[in-house]
């Protein structure tokens, strides 16, 4: 076992040293850290030195997909004790300007959105729950299963909405349907969906259809930045995981939306990936598989909200409940990669499942969390003086 090498890549990866691991390449094994190791890297080629400083996460990413990087054990494992220490990647936003920061037009949006949403609602099927809800789950027990999970969630949202009947729900960013569905059903809210991807309102019609809510339950393929013109209003608004897509620049244009659909005194509920501090988000992630997404900070939108006159009543955060969830995708997924990979292919099925276990990863270390906030357009009085749900 030796630690002194002529190799860039193993020197690079000594800086990483706050959890032990070997790092085995052409038939010598190098230690880094203290004790002993937690997880092992196997490196079948080297990796260029220039794309490790440019990108630390491009270049170990590309690596993994390409199998020229394998991790010996589990890679949640590995992933958990690694990416705690992502303040030690390098990352040249010089270089990397055009990935980081891309066009936040409408038409590029829409492109960076049907991109990861269009994929097939087949490929989705095969590890998200029967809600086919792709969002942060709410586990009331240890015990609950995936699926109970996002019924949970559903629900928590629908009761800090105060929802009562013939109201009227907009959900931005509406997915595969299923919270409005639910609102309308239990609620007797008359519910509109907005989405940008073609795949999901065509499961969410059918779900419609299926549950014979036409008059209550309709979903239109709309951006955001029309909702102001569409003469519109809403006792309610709920966003669930869409604000990650809209761009820093363009947060305060879609509070400006929100504003002017939403009735005086009606109730806003928005759930989304945050962050600690503004930050212009991974590369590789970029790159792969959110073209575009940028992860707001919690004190940015509640600051934009105030500036709106949007009264904040409830914050709550999620984090490890995102963890839980991402782990049972990363468990579904697992469980169906031959079948993912005869459909996408090799690579595509190992950038996928690094994906959802650095995610998770992620989440479980504090580097990104998932926040729920309340809010009133204006001042409301009529609500509970308790949080009612």
């Amino acid at each position: 076992m030796k630690n002194m090498t002529d190799h860039f890549i193993v020197s690079f990866l000594q800086r990483f040293d706050d959890h032990p691991f070997d790092v085995t390449f052409h038939g010598e094994t190098h230690h880094i850290g203290n004790g002993n190791p937690v997880f092992i890297v196997n490196l079948k080629e080297e990796i260029d030195s220039s794309k490790l400083l440019t990108s630390t996460s491009l270049a170990l990413g590309e690596a993994y997909m390409k199998g020229d990087l394998e991790i010996e054990g589990d890679l949640f494992h590995a992933l958990d004790h690694f990416l705690g220490q992502m303040d030690k990647f390098s990352t040249d936003r010089t270089r990397l300007k055009k990935l980081i920061f891309s066009s936040q037009s409408k038409k590029n949006q829409e492109k960076e959105v049907t991109y990861h949403y269009d994929m097939g609602n087949d490929f989705y099927s095969l590890w998200l729950d029967e809600t086919m809800s792709y969002s942060c789950g709410y586990f009331k027990a240890e015990t609950d299963t995936l699926y109970e999970a996002q019924c949970n969630k559903v629900e928590r949202i629908l009761q800090k909405l105060y929802l009562k009947e013939d109201m009227t729900l907009l959900d931005i960013g509406c997915g595969w349907g299923y919270l409005l569905i639910r609102a309308a059903k239990e609620y007797g809210v008359k519910g509109v969906g907005i989405t940008l991807s073609r795949e999901q309102k065509k499961r969410f019609e059918e779900r419609i259809e299926a549950e014979g809510l036409g008059d209550k339950v309709s979903v239109e393929l709309m951006d955001y930045r029309d909702l102001k013109d569409q003469g519109k209003t809403f006792d309610r608004i709920v966003s669930v995981g869409m604000l990650e897509h809209v761009g820093r620049e363009n947060y305060e244009l879609f509070v400006k939306n929100a504003e002017a659909v939403l009735k005086p005194g009606g109730l806003m509920l928005l759930h989304y990936i945050s962050a600690l501090r503004e930050y212009p988000g991974d590369p590789w992630i970029k790159k792969y598989i959110f073209p575009g997404g940028m992860i707001p900070s919690l004190r940015e939108m509640i600051h934009l909200f105030s500036e709106h006159q949007f009264y904040t009543l409830d914050v709550e955060s999620l984090r490890r409940h995102y963890c839980k969830t991402l782990l049972h995708w990363e468990r579904n997924f697992r469980d169906h990669l031959p079948e993912i990979e005869a459909k996408m292919g090799k690579e595509f099925t190992r950038m996928w499942h690094l994906y959802l276990s650095g995610c998770a990863a992620t989440f479980h270390n504090g580097i990104i969390d998932l926040h729920q906030i309340l809010v009133t357009k204006g001042v409301n009085n009529e609500l509970p003086l308790t949080r009612w749900y």
